[in-house]
């Protein structure tokens, strides 16, 4: 596994259980210090967002057998950070009905944004096993056309070869026979 990778996983690993604590020490307060603390929990969230695309950026830098185990991972780091979202939102909000719809309305998205984003992911790799296979092709027909020209230019050789022995032949018949 990449070294950076695991430093941002330590980062956001930290930064997770800090948005925890926070939340839970933001739900019992009320007035300014909750909109201190609130405040507190948006910068970390962003925080935690900017490091789970550093992961995900350095997770489709590596192999492929190295990357489907990362990227796993951060689906996992992505739902979490969902889960301290939603929190967010319903101790920030007024009413908490209203919370509670927003999650459910929300909940639906994120399923449907994880889906795309893992499709995406898909479709990349396979876009990019589809150009290597369109290299490799393109290589071997070019080793191909190089081969062919090859064998003409032996054939052409040799028959230069078979025309110089025939005639070889036939003047020393001549000077046999004189």
């Amino acid at each position: 596994m990449s070294e950076v990778f695991e430093g941002y996983e330590r980062q956001y690993c930290e930064a997770s259980a800090s948005l925890s604590r926070k939340c839970t020490a933001a739900s019992a307060l009320d007035g300014e210090r909750k909109k201190q603390k609130l405040s507190e929990i948006q910068s970390g969230v962003e925080e935690a967002e900017s490091l789970i695309r550093k992961m995900d950026l350095e997770a489709r830098s590596l192999q492929p057998s190295i990357k489907a185990g990362l990227l796993a991972k951060l689906r996992e780091y992505k739902s979490d950070l969902n889960n301290v979202k939603s929190e967010l939102k319903r101790i920030s909000a007024p009413n908490a009905r209203q919370a509670t719809r927003e999650e459910l309305l929300e909940s639906g998205m994120a399923d449907t944004l994880a889906v795309s984003t893992d499709q995406r992911g898909r479709l990349m790799m396979t876009t990019e096993r589809l150009n290597q296979s369109t290299d490799r092709i393109k290589e071997s027909r070019r080793t191909m056309l190089e081969t062919e020209e090859l064998g003409v230019s032996i054939l052409q050789d040799l028959h230069q070869q078979r025309q110089s022995l025939l005639h070889a032949h036939t003047t020393v018949r001549t000077f046999a026979r004189s």
